[in-house]
């Protein structure tokens, strides 16, 4: 057995977009990896999605408790004390020589902390990025480059800020976002296995719906779900099919799930909550907009409204401020939590012809594909001795003509 590799994911949207990586890793000749499986993979009320790791006839080598006791901000900080302890166990037991952590979670930061204590050689992908929109991710993410020994970025502004913020520039590489190799691919669930198993109608418009809450607005999850659905109801003299997923379980979460179950049991909202889809049968609903005959829209506030529907060919409309400053493509519309704006917004994503052909031939500014066997050929080749441990600030700090930057 050559070098081994941990990998360590905690929820749905996380997976599908390392799971480049994993396919990456166990193909190479001199890598081995060990998975570590944790958050909402583990989580019923939250889809318990560790079924899609298996159906990807992946071994799962962990399984870390990392869910919050409640729906409130102190049960985040009680699970990420508790996280560490766990991924500091499992570390112990598995001993990889390097360990991969992704983005911005709560559950990836506690995960980069107990390796980086351990003396683990870390490397963090999707380090560098921007949302300032009040979720704590930028403030997780930079924490989790500042501990990390390797990095991993999707686009190139992402890679001068971690230069910026004094990481040496052999540790920094921008490969592009993983989960593009999957869509360049065409790893998805196909048309036909779409429209069957989802019950559609292509003639139809399709909604594909997610919000996730946001940290510093915890308190206003329910009634952003709510002014976001007064909206979708309004698509009803459309005959659009609505497809709702579930949020992450961060505080305000299961707010939202009250929300959205109560209007999928009315029967006359045109709602239909799939708590996961899936990592293929998501991208698969998204690429049906490459069909010009069928009218989709991505709808919410998740990152995969900006960095995955670019390469699908898929209008988006982001809500809120969750994603705030984050890089995107011209096929995005942002609008707040207004549910006339929100609704202008949609019918434009679906009936605006012109629009609908531009976001087709949208670039991408996340790449387009094969960062996964960039990322695996650093992970097998880098020298994992006191060098990449032992950080380097490479700013001198000195003071010319004021503050020296």
């Amino acid at each position: 057995m050559g070098r081994v590799v941990g990998i360590f994911t905690g929820n749905r949207a996380e997976y599908g977009l390392q799971l480049p990586i994993i396919r990456a890793v166990d193909a190479h000749p001199r890598l081995d990896y060990r998975l570590f499986l944790a958050g909402t993979h583990l989580d019923p009320a939250f889809g318990a999605t560790r079924s899609e790791v298996e159906r990807d006839n992946l071994h799962i080598d962990a399984e870390i408790n990392t869910a919050p006791g409640g729906d409130t901000l102190n049960a985040t900080p009680a699970a990420i004390g508790n996280s560490i302890v766990g991924v500091a166990d499992a570390l112990t037991r598995l001993r990889p020589d390097i360990f991969v952590v992704y983005a911005d979670r709560f559950e990836g930061f506690a995960a980069t902390i107990a390796a980086t204590q351990m003396g683990i050689p870390t490397a963090h992908v999707e380090g560098g990025d921007v949302t300032e929109g009040g979720a704590l991710d930028d403030s997780v993410r930079h924490a989790m480059s500042k501990l990390a020994h390797l990095h991993f970025t999707t686009n190139a502004p992402a890679a001068n800020r971690l230069l910026a913020m004094g990481e040496e520039a052999w540790r920094v590489h921008n490969v592009g976002l993983p989960a593009l190799d999957l869509i360049a691919a065409g790893d998805f669930a196909p048309r036909a296995e779409i429209l069957r198993d989802l019950q559609l109608d292509p003639q139809k418009p399709i909604v594909i719906f997610t919000l996730h809450a946001i940290a510093t607005e915890h308190e206003h999850a329910a009634e952003q779900a709510r002014l976001a659905l007064q909206a979708l109801r309004l698509l009803k003299k459309d005959a659009a099919q609505i497809i709702i997923t579930y949020p992450n379980n961060d505080a305000g979460g299961r707010r939202i799930i009250e929300v959205i179950e109560e209007a999928a049991r009315d029967p006359e909202s045109g709602v239909r909550v799939v708590p996961s889809l899936g990592r293929r049968r998501y991208h698969g609903l998204l690429a049906l907009a490459r069909d010009a005959d069928v009218r989709v829209v991505c709808v919410g506030n998740s990152s995969s409204g900006l960095k995955e529907t670019p390469a699908l060919g898929c209008p988006a409309v982001n809500i809120g401020n969750r994603q705030h400053g984050r890089l995107h493509a011209a096929n995005l519309i942002e609008t707040g939590f207004d549910p006339e704006k929100i609704h202008q917004a949609i019918q434009r994503c679906l009936f605006d012809d012109e629009f609908r052909a531009a976001c087709r031939r949208v670039e991408n500014p996340y790449g387009g594909g094969n960062a996964g066997a960039r990322i695996v050929e650093t992970l097998a080749t880098v020298s994992l001795g006191p060098t990449l441990i032992q950080k380097r600030m490479n700013l001198r700090g000195e003071a010319r003509d004021g503050w020296f930057r």
